[in-house]
């Protein structure tokens, strides 16, 4: 549930933006009366739906071939929402940058896709040697995994707290990044 919310947010934003740069409707958009912070919430808005959406079609898919008990739906959503916030706005910095159609799946192919992998998705950080573990905590995913891994069965390798926190964190920090790129006008103005 939670790679396919992590692929889907980030790929909505970072494929929409180059798209309205790519076919020149950007241009208009900025022109317009509309603050840059509503721009952003704009694209992070479409991204949080159609991640949103994904997410309960693959939890109703999966609920026909496992049973599913729910420890802490609060965290749950909490974890769900910050997470696909946090990966649409990490789209919208991507599509900022990207100059090509190849660009926006850069990112996603050499960083998401391993930090997925390595972000204690199919095993828990406790199996891992303690040099590994502190290595691990590093990883931003660890924390959206265990966050969410705790909603549903109330264990989790990290304090659902500072999961949270964490989320928080990287949250307002890309969003600085995508409000201060588009009220400069980086990779949009020539």
């Amino acid at each position: 549930i939670m790679m396919s919310v992590i692929t889907n947010s980030y790929a909505n934003v970072s494929s929409s933006f180059f798209s309205a740069k790519f076919q020149r409707n950007l241009e208009e958009m900025l022109v317009a009366p509309v603050p840059v912070w509503v721009i952003i919430m704009g694209y992070v808005g479409g991204g949080v739906a159609r991640a949103i959406l994904i997410g309960l079609i693959v939890s109703a898919v999966s609920m026909w071939f496992v049973d599913v008990s729910i420890h802490s739906l609060p965290v749950i959503i909490i974890t769900l929402l910050l997470t696909a916030t946090l990966f649409a706005t990490a789209g919208l910095v991507n599509g900022i940058f990207a100059k090509t159609f190849d660009d926006i799946s850069l990112i996603p192919t050499f960083v998401l896709t391993p930090l997925t992998y390595l972000g204690g998705v199919f095993y828990s950080l406790s199996l891992l040697p303690e040099f590994w573990q502190w290595v691990s905590k590093a990883n931003p995913i660890v924390y959206m995994v265990n966050g969410f891994r705790y909603g549903f069965l109330g264990v989790s390798d990290v304090n659902v707290g500072v999961a949270i926190g964490v989320l928080v964190i990287f949250n307002i920090a890309l969003f600085s990044v995508a409000y201060m790129l588009l009220k400069r006008g980086t990779g949009i103005r020539t």
